[in-house]
């Protein structure tokens, strides 16, 4: 019988220790760091107490990489950076200099190869996004074919610094909203109609019944016989077309060509100047129309616009809205205040101001 191993037992469970991977200029101050600043769009000079800098440069990247363009980074970071390099929560690639000397060459090479440099400060960096038509099998619009038609009109605020402040653009591909919709500037989220279409013939071989029952958050789903056979039905008063009985029963397809997508707008995570604020619909509805969604690019560009016309510098488009009041962000947006911006949820009460002390926006003037 062998002798036990001595010594600390090592795994492999969970992540490696992430101050392996700092570059030697982070490792050696940090936590130490007295201020940053941006010289120009898409750089980044972050100077520590002990006066050396690091210099970040970002540019923008698609969500979904190929493994050339993985390697394309990895000898760029190999050329420019001591080979290390990053991927920003919204998709951009940042890579982090000690020389100062190989910024500009690096900014050089990156555009040559077709990745804008940019993203930084006042501006609008790359839209973070899901999956889409490309992968998920809940998703009512596609995500990377809409954040490409409505970068490639928003581009010129990726490479300037010209907006009030920062804008935060997320689209989610379902109300299950794994991108970050729910507290971005401007958000776009797909959205089903209609509730799942039901094989019965395929159902009672595909699906295990108590399993896609237990699935339905809100009790929707049931089970029934049809034609003698086990099967289920949808009460579609309770539906909120989350697709969790899809995901789990292939026999309930939830696309339909009726699904589009909404706009939402005024989120923000940053409790900078004010606390953190979630998005708000703007508009309810807005159709699915590949390949370049003209309706959802004119709307997105139309509000950035607006933003950038009238909003004062350093104020977020939740700060704006909230000074003008949402009565007057409607009616210069000229978008029409219905039914569907009225949030009817069980719990929707306790979001409402319930005290009697209540404050009018100068410029609400008495209307609507």
């Amino acid at each position: 019988m062998s002798a036990p191993p001595t010594g600390k037992r090592k795994t492999d469970i969970g992540a490696p220790d992430y101050r392996k991977f700092l570059p030697p200029v982070i490792a050696r101050n940090y936590g130490h760091w007295a201020r940053h600043e941006i010289p120009r769009p898409g750089v980044l000079v972050h100077t520590a107490e002990s006066g050396e800098k690091l210099f970040t440069v970002r540019a923008g990247s698609p969500r979904l990489l190929s493994t050339k363009t993985l390697r394309l980074f990895a000898a760029l970071a190999d050329e420019f950076s001591q080979g290390f390099f990053r991927f920003t929560s919204r998709n951009n690639i940042e890579f982090l200099l000690a020389d100062p000397a190989k910024v500009e060459p690096l900014i050089a090479r990156l555009e040559a190869e077709g990745y804008p440099v940019g993203g930084t400060g006042p501006s609008i960096t790359s839209i973070v996004h899901t999956q889409g038509w490309i992968h998920c099998h809940s998703a009512a619009s596609d995500a990377s074919g809409v954040v490409k038609s409505v970068m490639d009109e928003l581009f010129p605020y990726f490479g300037s610094m010209t907006l009030p402040a920062r804008i935060r653009i997320a689209f989610a591909c379902c109300l299950n909203m794994c991108g970050a919709v729910h507290c971005s500037d401007i958000a776009i989220l797909g959205l089903h109609r209609k509730p799942p279409k039901i094989n019965h013939g395929t159902l009672f071989k595909t699906c295990e019944i108590p399993t896609t029952v237990a699935s339905c958050p809100t009790g929707a789903v049931r089970p029934v016989t049809v034609d003698g056979k086990p099967s289920l039905e949808v009460i579609e008063g309770q539906c909120v077309f989350c697709g969790n009985c899809y995901t789990v029963c292939p026999s309930m397809p939830l696309n339909d060509p009726e699904d589009g997508v909404s706009i939402w707008v005024g989120g923000k995570v940053s409790n900078a100047r004010s606390e953190p604020m979630f998005s708000k619909l703007a508009i309810p509805f807005l159709p699915n129309s590949p390949p370049r969604w003209p309706e959802v690019t004119a709307a997105v560009k139309s509000i950035v616009e607006l933003y950038a016309a009238h909003a004062r510098p350093f104020e977020r488009m939740g700060e704006w809205i909230g000074r003008i009041g949402w009565p007057r962000f409607f009616r210069m947006a000229n978008l029409p205040f219905t039914r569907d911006h009225i949030d009817d949820f069980t719990h929707a009460g306790e979001t409402y101001k319930r005290s009697t002390q209540l404050r009018r926006s100068p410029a609400w003037n008495g209307r609507g």
